[in-house]
């Protein structure tokens, strides 16, 4: 999906993605990220842009660089990064949710004594991540077969972190795939770890902490610690496209 498609309007697309955002309950999205530092979207993007979306893996020229988990650890399967220009589909997901999201942001890193801030708007955020040296683009795709997983894990990337990612499914659980669960876990201060299964679909999209959360207990707010994975493929094939808000050194 790029501007080289016939009757494609990349203003048309960016204006339809915002719609959509806009038209989201995004007080109970921040709601259930205060509750549990996870929240679904319902089929925040269509079959025809899932299929879209997943259709560019096998391409080159999309993406920056490949990374197969299994040699560095990371579980199995692999994953790309997009380059700049990113998809106009991305790109606009990712500025659009990022204007959602930033009030969010602002308002854990407030209850957790975090000085930093982040503006309203994406670029603005990107720009200070630039000037830092955090220059490569972090958006990706990601692709399971059988016998694939995703080890728990967060995406950190440099100094400048926006505590806030999307993770959205671009293949049917039953149709595409068996397995390949999206996982959470969440780590309080002496306590065991807490675990979270959000249950995705084609086209649905998970918030998720990318770190830290806040939590107010009895003697005021502490900080819980959330990494995300993916658990086992049992059959088929299993993309999805990872929506990173920060950009990497």
């Amino acid at each position: 999906m790029n501007a080289r498609d016939k009757n494609f309007d990349p203003a048309a697309l960016a204006h339809d993605h915002c719609a959509r955002i806009a038209a989201v309950d995004w007080s109970q999205i921040g709601a259930d990220l205060d509750a549990q530092g996870a929240a679904l979207i319902d089929r925040l993007i269509r079959p025809a842009e899932c299929r879209a979306l997943a259709a560019l893996y096998p391409r080159d020229e999309p993406f920056r660089s490949r990374v197969v988990m299994a040699r560095h650890g990371f579980g199995r399967g692999e994953y790309k990064y997009f380059c700049y220009p990113l998809p106009e589909l991305v790109a606009s997901l990712r500025e659009a949710i990022y204007r959602q999201l930033a009030p969010i942001a602002n308002r854990w890193y407030e209850a957790m004594s975090t000085a930093v801030r982040f503006p309203d708007e994406h670029a603005e955020f990107i720009s200070r991540c630039h000037a830092a040296g955090q220059q490569r683009p972090t958006p990706l795709l990601l692709q399971y077969g059988a016998d694939d997983y995703n080890c728990l894990h967060q995406d950190l990337y440099g100094e400048h972190v926006f505590p806030l990612q999307v993770v959205v499914l671009l293949s049917e659980p039953g149709r595409d795939f068996e397995g390949g669960e999206f996982v959470m876990t969440e780590q309080r201060p002496r306590m065991q770890s807490r675990p979270l299964v959000l249950p995705l679909r084609e086209g649905d999209a998970a918030v998720i902490a990318v770190h830290h959360r806040p939590v107010r207990g009895t003697r005021g707010v502490y900080r819980v610690n959330l990494r995300h994975g993916v658990s086992r493929v049992r059959s088929g094939h299993r993309h999805a496209a990872g929506i990173i808000f920060h950009d990497a050194a």
